[in-house]
């Protein structure tokens, strides 16, 4: 079984917190401040007193200096709803680069800032056009951790749509957090539409694409057979035999950079944080540079 979280690591991750959209609803009770006002022993600001407002809020002081009534407004903090989807296709298992065992890492470590964070939090695994709920709604640590238990069991098989398995979520939430998705992204579904929903659900958006070293720098040459991880059969028609030149690497290369470049404009263009990262890199690589440069922790 893997272990993808040790005491040392999470000692580290208790230095972080999630930095999220001020204008999120979430949930009340938790430690992210909202743009609205709340009802904490925090002061923010005064306003003059309306009709209805809880007179128990007026400042005495400041109508015995202005003769005017005016209220005080404190800081609100909400609790949000963090989504984790993981891509359980077999393209993820790549025992030779450990990819499968980065992507996982960095859902646990995701899931370890939020519920640190007072947050709640879900693993959705995506195998086929479904997401499937690991655990439900994860509160506290003690959940947290019975859930990374069954996490550390995932296996990596078949194809993963995307598309299919998170439109297909009636229960994403509005409005009221962050959706993280881990995948290569390596696929013929339709990612962006999955972004779009999750976008039109006002939920902020964070996608992770985890590659293995030779898919970002493919070593083949010469005449091989190449078989499709998420094949059905050695007989599929997605492996091939072929024989590998220069050109077919700088081709491919060439390829991968656009395909990058167009996620990255995707996403600059909808206000969706886009890291992509390899998984021979160490995971804290990920978490206190990468999310930092991308403003999702402090």
């Amino acid at each position: 079984m893997r272990k993808i979280l040790n005491d040392e690591f999470i000692s580290k991750l208790e230095t972080l917190s999630f930095h999220m959209n001020s204008f999120m609803r979430g949930y009340f009770g938790g430690n992210h401040r909202t743009s609205a006002y709340g009802s904490t022993v925090e002061f923010a600001d005064f306003r003059e007193y309306t009709l209805g407002d809880d007179i128990r809020h007026i400042d005495w002081n400041l109508y015995s200096r202005f003769e005017k009534h005016f209220i005080k407004l404190f800081v609100d903090e909400r609790q949000m709803f963090i989504q984790v989807y993981l891509d359980c296709s077999a393209s993820m298992e790549k025992a030779d680069s450990k990819k499968s065992e980065f992507a996982l890492k960095t859902a646990a470590s995701i899931g370890y800032l939020a519920v640190h964070n007072m947050d709640r939090l879900s693993y959705r695994l995506i195998q086929g056009d479904s997401a499937f709920d690991l655990s439900g709604t994860i509160i506290g640590k003690d959940n947290f951790f019975r859930t990374i238990s069954l996490l550390e069991e995932t296996e990596f098989k078949g194809e993963a749509d995307l598309d299919k398995a998170i439109t297909g979520q009636n229960d994403v939430g509005t409005n009221d957090g962050l959706t993280v998705i881990i995948s290569d992204f390596l696929t013929d579904s339709n990612w962006k539409k999955a972004v779009d929903y999750l976008l039109y659900k006002k939920r902020q958006v964070m996608l992770i694409q985890v590659l293995a070293p030779d898919e970002l720098k493919p070593l083949y040459t010469g005449r091989i057979r190449l078989v499709d991880s998420e094949s059905s059969s050695p007989i599929d028609d997605k492996n091939m035999k072929m024989k590998i030149t220069k050109a077919d690497i700088k081709a491919y290369n060439e390829a991968l950079k656009d395909f990058k470049e167009d996620m990255k404009n995707f996403c600059m263009a909808r206000g969706v944080n886009f890291i992509s990262i390899s998984s021979d890199e160490k995971i804290e690589q990920l978490i206190f540079n990468k999310l930092a440069q991308v403003g999702t922790v402090t």
